[in-house]
């Protein structure tokens, strides 16, 4: 805090017409300056600045004093603000009582232990041992300066030089357990979590480094890790890069959400200074109530493969959730941010972002350019789609905008949707929370049935998927080829599913403390449930196949409450569909192995 006789002294002897001029070309009119108004991009001399007062725009109605001026054209808090004045006006600002507070916070140790390990990485990453590490660097075009800027670092290969190092600094292991930066083993063995890894150290929002992201260099999985969850890190509601731009999101209203950190560091060396990173692909709703405190403007910048539109969309929805209004901007094909701004330049993206459209209307525009608006099933499947977002919008004149465009291009009325998004998602529900319903007119009674079944088949598919990769880390990189956590039905499941490949060689106590209360429950169920898995590959066929026949039984019976409603020029290709399903259906219960279908004692 800053002692009100400092402020006032600040207040005081602060040059209000000298700070605004900095941005603000004034003119003076009789006792005031006149100048056009920088908050609502006026043209006129609407903005008035009086000496030793303060400011006001007849206009846009913005007013207030020097700290009002500053903390709201720069994005700062008030205590910054209040710093930045002092510094201008040649006033010494201090905060007092900080300190002692901060002495008495049980996290000053594991943020001193943190800031004694970024020293040690960035020492490795320009000592002998960091040669191919900076030889990454220079290959992504990162300067030694942008390095240190970002205090980028090296973890070497030797298992025990961190350790050692910290031990001697007077940290036990015991705490370096509890930090993250060593991990011990369900054996007891102890071990150093990042090695040979190029590091990204995490910081929060006041500077202080609170974890650490690793890109190995060379083959490994995976190819990134983050830290532990710790006294100090919660990986769901901390964003990388934040504590450099959240002036500049406040200053420009807006946050540039990018997949990795490489992209991160290229924005903001670049000075487009607003850019963020979620620690992961999957944006959590802790994150995105963060973003919502800065601003209510998103530019989504990922890249434009099937992944980066995934990530898009998944994202888009739950920044929605929280008031968020959300742009995509596209880049062109093979580029990501780091690329492109490397290549073009920090204006070349600007221009990209001038022409960034809204969440939903990207959506829409995939769909429309993929055939999916074409026919009456392909409209069916693009409304499913188009839902979710729907749904996700809680400012109630987005999704008035969005059910319109929805049901122009679908053409169906309004109201029917508006019903349909009342009724809830479409699709299997979990028998659990939600009564079966009644099978529409023209559909036989054993649908449902079916329906259950292939529901029951597909949730012990996917717990058995998730046992085996547990017990099996050596297989999440082939089983993530064929299938994301996008996948799983069961949120448990897919938060579990989501940590194995965030990390494989994380022990079972580091994902119970990564996947919250009710996932670490199931966690600790399926990792004592050793049994059973002495043909891995078959099992692993196996409840891929069981997905798969889930997906197809839910087509099938959308199929069938369409095909009577279908006009004679659509039912033929449907009942093509339906019998080219069904047929698949029938190899995929061929299977010899069934996984689940064993005894266990």
């Amino acid at each position: 805090m800053i002692p009100d006789d400092i402020v006032e002294q600040v207040r005081t002897q602060a040059d209000i017409v000298a700070i605004v001029g900095e941005v603000v070309k004034l003119k003076r009119v009789g006792n005031s300056y006149r100048g056009p108004c920088p908050f609502h991009q006026g043209k006129n001399p609407n903005f008035a600045v009086t000496p030793g007062g303060g400011f006001v725009c007849f206009v846009c109605g913005e007013k207030g004093d020097v700290f009002t001026f500053v903390q709201k054209r720069m994005g700062l808090d008030f205590v910054d603000a209040v710093k930045y004045v002092g510094a201008k006006s040649g006033v010494d600002v201090k905060e007092v009582a900080r300190d002692a507070v901060a002495a008495d916070d049980p996290r000053t140790r594991f943020w001193e232990i943190n800031a004694a390990a970024a020293e040690f990485f960035r020492e490795q990453l320009w000592g002998a041992a960091g040669t191919e590490a900076r030889e990454y660097l220079g290959s992504r075009a990162l300067s030694r300066e942008e390095a240190d800027r970002f205090g980028i670092g090296f973890a070497p290969r030797d298992a025990a030089a961190l350790r050692s190092h910290l031990n001697t600094l007077g940290f036990d292991d015991a705490v370096l357990v509890q930090s993250g930066l060593l991990v011990e083993k369900e054996e007891g063995a102890i071990r150093t979590r990042f090695r040979n890894r190029l590091m990204f150290p995490i910081y929060d929002v006041q500077g202080r480094v609170i974890a650490f992201g690793g890109r190995i260099l060379g083959p490994g999985e995976p190819k990134y890790l983050n830290s532990a969850e710790s006294p100090t890190f919660q990986k769901g509601s901390t964003l990388y890069g934040l504590n450099w731009a959240r002036h500049a999101i406040r200053r420009d209203g807006r946050v540039l959400l990018v997949e990795g950190y490489f992209d991160c560091v290229r924005l903001l060396a670049a000075g487009i200074e607003s850019a963020v990173a979620p620690l992961g692909t999957a944006l959590t709703d802790g994150q995105a109530a963060l973003i919502a405190k800065y601003t209510s403007t998103a530019f989504l910048l990922y890249d434009s493969d099937q992944a980066g539109l995934k990530a898009t969309f998944r994202n888009g929805d739950v920044l929605l959730k929280h008031g968020v209004k959300v742009l995509v901007a596209t880049l062109p094909e093979g580029e990501d941010p780091d690329t492109f701004v490397r290549g073009k330049g920090a204006r070349a993206l600007e221009a990209q972002l001038g022409a960034a459209i809204d969440v939903f209307e990207r959506k829409l525009q995939i769909l429309q350019r993929g055939g999916w608006l074409s026919d009456l099933r392909r409209k069916r499947i693009a409304l499913d789609r188009l839902l979710p977002t729907i749904r996700a919008a809680t400012d109630s004149i987005t999704r008035g905008l969005y059910l319109s465009q929805a049901a122009e291009a679908v053409g169906v009325g309004q109201d029917v949707l508006e019903r349909e998004l009342r009724q809830g998602a479409r699709g299997v529900r979990p028998p659990a929370a939600h009564p079966e319903p009644a099978a529409p007119q023209g559909v036989p009674v054993r649908n449902a049935d079916r329906r259950k079944s292939f529901v029951a088949a597909g949730v012990s598919a996917e717990r058995e998927l998730v046992r085996l990769l547990l017990h099996r880390r050596q297989d999440i990189e082939g089983v993530a080829e064929r299938v994301g956590s996008d996948s799983f039905r069961d949120q448990g499941l897919a938060s579990i599913f989501e940590q194995l490949l965030q990390g494989p060689e994380q022990s079972v106590q580091e994902l119970e403390q990564a996947v919250g209360d009710e996932a670490a429950q199931l966690l600790a169920e399926l990792a004592a449930d050793r049994g059973g898995l002495e043909l891995p590959a078959r099992v692993v066929d196996d409840c891929l196949s069981r997905l798969r026949q889930r997906d197809i039984g839910e087509r099938l019976e959308l199929l069938d409450r369409e095909i009577p409603l279908a006009p004679d020029a659509a039912k033929d290709a449907l009942i093509q569909e339906k019998d080219h399903l069904q047929k698949e259906m029938r190899v995929l219960k061929g299977g010899r192995y069934k996984a689940f279908s064993r005894s266990r004692e």
